[in-house]
C-alpha cells in the first residue's frame, strides 16, 4: 500500500513536469507566430531598399495575414479529425519552410509568395497551441498557465520591434526570417519527443466545399478591411464587389455546413450561448487590442516626441498590466472555478480605458497616457484567455480544434476590422484637421512627409503644431469608436452563463460532472 502511494506521488510529480516541458515547446511555437510580423515590420524599409517593389509593400503583410486567417479553421478541423500532434508538427514544418524561402527571396514577388506559405503554417501554430492546451489541461486547471501565454504575447509585442531592428542592423534583413529556424527546430524536437496524444482516424471525408467557401469568405472580408479607404475608396467597385462576394460565400458556406458529414466549422457549436458570446467578445477584444497597438505608438511618436526605435517599449504599461491581470484571473479561476465576473469587469475596464485614451491631446503627459494604457491592458487581461477558456469549455472534446480555431479566427477578424475602421476614421480626421489649420494644399504637402519625431522637429512650428493637433484629433476619434464598440462586449458579458469548468480542483466531483473525456488525454504524456 505504501509502495502504491509512493508511486502515485512520483507520478504526480512527473506529470506537471511533463506538462511544463510541452507548454514550453507550445509557447515557443506561439512566439514564432506572433513575433514574425513584429520583426518584419521593422525590417521592411531595408527589404524594400534591396528588393524594390515599394508599390507591393503592403502585400508582404497582407499575404501572411490572409493565409493565416484562411487556414485557421481548416487546421482546427484537421486536428479534430486526424490528431492534434500530427497537424501541429506539419504546421511548424510549413512555417519553417516558408521562413527559409522568405529569407532566400530574390524579388518582391517571391517574398510575397513565400510569406503566404509562412502564413499557412502560422494559422496552424496558433490553433495547435490552443487546442493542445485544451486537450491536455482541464479548463479548471488552465488558469495556472494563463500568465505564461499573456507573457509570450507581451514579449512578442515589446521585443519584436527591438529584435527586428537589431537583427536588420547587424545581421541583415534575411535573418529576420532565418531566426525562426533554430527556434522552430527546438519546438519541433520538444513536441515530437514529449507530446504523446492518442492517434485518431477520421470516419468522414474532409469538407472541401466548406473549406473552399470559408476561405473565399475570409479572404474577401480581410481584403475589404485591408484595402477599404486605403488602396480603394469604400464606395469603389472593387470594395463593393468584394463585399458582395463575401456575403454570397458566407451564405453558401452556412448552407453547405448543414449538409456536410464532417463540416469544417460545425454550426452546432454556436448553439451554446457561452460559445457564441465568447466569439463576439473575442472579436471585440481583437478590435480594441490591435487598434490600440497600432495607434498608441503613433500618438506617442508624433505628439509626445517618443523615439520610433523603442516603439515596443511604449506599450509596456498596457502589456504589463495585461500580463499581471491575466495571471491573477487565471489563478482565481483555478482555485474557485468561477469566471463570469471577469468578462464583466474586463469589458467595463476596456470601455473606460478606450474612453480615457480618446481624451488624450497635445497636453497629455506620458505618465497619464501610461495610466490610461494600463487600464485598457487590465481590461484585456481579464478577457484575453478567459474567452478562449470558456469557449473550449462550452464544446465537446471532439470539437476542441474547431472551437479553438473559431475563437482565434473571430479575434483575428476583429483585429482586421479594428485596424480598418479605426484607421479610416483616424485618416479622415487627420486630413480634416490639417485642412482646417493649414489649408488643403499645405495639408497635402505635410501629409506626404514621413512625420516621425525626427522629421517633425525639422518642420516649421505652425506646421508641426497643426500636425500634432491633427494626430491627437484622429486618435480621439479612433479610440472613441473603440470605446463605443467595446460597450457591446460589456453588454454581452452579462449574458454569460457560469457553467462549471471541467477538470481537477477542489470541487472536481461536482464540477467535472462525470466528464472523463476532459481528463483522459492527460494520461497520454510520456512519463
Amino acid at each position: 500500500m505504501a509502495l502504491n502511494t509512493k508511486a502515485a506521488e512520483i507520478s504526480e510529480e512527473v506529470k506537471p513536469r511533463s506538462v511544463r516541458v510541452v507548454l514550453m515547446a507550445l509557447m515557443i511555437a506561439m512566439l514564432l507566430a506572433m513575433l514574425d510580423n513584429m520583426i518584419i515590420g521593422t525590417a521592411m524599409p531595408t527589404i524594400v531598399g534591396e528588393l524594390g517593389g515599394l508599390e507591393h509593400l503592403s502585400w508582404v503583410v497582407t499575404a501572411y495575414t490572409l493565409a493565416t486567417a484562411a487556414s485557421t479553421p481548416i487546421w482546427g478541423k484537421l486536428g479534430d479529425m486526424y490528431g492534434r500532434k500530427g497537424s501541429f508538427l506539419t504546421s511548424i514544418v510549413i512555417f519553417l519552410v516558408g521562413s527559409a524561402l522568405s529569407g532566400m527571396a530574390q524579388d518582391m514577388g517571391q517574398l510575397i509568395g513565400f510569406r503566404a506559405i509562412q502564413g499557412l503554417g502560422a494559422g496552424g501554430l496558433m490553433v495547435g497551441v490552443m487546442a493542445i492546451i485544451g486537450d491536455l489541461i482541464p479548463p479548471r486547471e488552465r488558469g495556472k498557465y494563463q500568465g505564461m501565454m499573456a507573457g509570450v504575447m507581451a514579449l512578442a509585442m515589446i521585443g519584436g520591434p527591438l529584435v527586428g531592428g537589431t537583427i536588420t542592423d547587424h545581421m541583415g534583413w534575411r535573418w529576420s526570417f532565418y531566426i525562426n529556424l533554430p527556434l522552430g527546430a527546438i519546438a519541433l524536437a520538444m513536441v515530437s519527443a514529449v507530446l504523446h496524444l492518442p492517434k485518431k482516424k477520421a470516419q468522414g471525408k474532409i469538407d472541401y466545399l466548406g473549406a473552399a467557401l470559408l476561405t473565399v469568405a475570409i479572404t474577401s472580408t480581410v481584403l475589404v478591411t485591408t484595402w477599404g479607404g486605403t488602396e480603394y475608396a469604400w464606395g469603389s467597385g472593387e470594395i463593393i464587389g468584394l463585399i458582395i462576394v463575401g456575403i454570397v460565400s458566407i451564405a453558401a458556406f452556412l448552407f453547405a455546413e448543414t449538409k456536410a458529414a464532417e463540416p469544417v466549422m460545425p454550426l452546432h457549436i454556436f448553439r451554446s450561448r457561452n460559445f457564441t458570446l465568447m466569439s463576439v467578445i473575442g472579436f471585440l477584444v481583437g478590435f480594441a487590442m490591435f487598434g490600440g497597438v497600432l495607434y498608441l505608438p503613433l500618438f506617442q511618436q508624433s505628439v509626445q516626441g517618443a523615439s520610433a526605435t523603442n516603439s515596443g517599449l511604449l506599450l509596456l504599461p498596457m502589456l504589463l498590466s495585461m500580463m499581471v491581470v491575466s495571471l491573477i484571473a487565471g489563478r482565481v479561476t483555478t482555485s474557485s472555478g468561477k469566471y463570469k465576473v471577469f468578462p464583466i469587469v474586463g469589458g467595463a475596464l476596456m470601455v473606460v480605458g478606450l474612453f480615457l485614451l480618446a481624451q488624450m491631446d497635445t497636453e497629455t503627459t506620458r505618465l497619464m497616457s501610461g495610466v490610461y494604457m494600463a487600464i485598457l491592458g487590465a481590461g484585456l487581461g481579464f478577457l484575453m484567455q478567459i474567452t478562449m477558456l470558456v469557449a473550449q469549455n462550452s464544446v465537446d472534446m471532439k470539437d476542441m480544434g474547431v472551437a479553438s480555431s473559431s475563437a482565434t479566427l473571430f479575434r483575428t477578424l476583429g483585429g482586421s476590422f479594428g485596424v480598418a475602421l479605426m484607421g479610416s476614421l483616424f485618416t479622415s480626421r487627420v486630413t480634416d484637421t490639417m485642412s482646417e489649420r493649414l489649408g488643403p494644399q499645405a495639408a497635402r504637402a505635410a501629409g506626404s512627409a514621413q512625420l516621425d519625431a525626427a522629421s517633425l522637429a525639422k518642420l516649421p512650428e505652425a506646421v508641426r503644431d497643426a500636425y500634432q493637433h491633427a494626430v491627437a484629433a484622429g486618435t480621439h476619434s479612433a479610440f472613441l469608436l473603440g470605446a463605443v464598440i467595446a460597450v457591446l462586449g460589456f453588454a454581452a458579458a452579462w449574458f454569460v452563463k457560469e457553467v462549471p469548468l471541467r477538470g481537477a480542483g477542489p470541487a472536481q466531483g461536482a464540477d467535472a460532472g462525470g466528464d472523463k473525456a476532459a481528463q483522459a488525454p492527460q494520461e497520454s504524456f510520456s512519463h
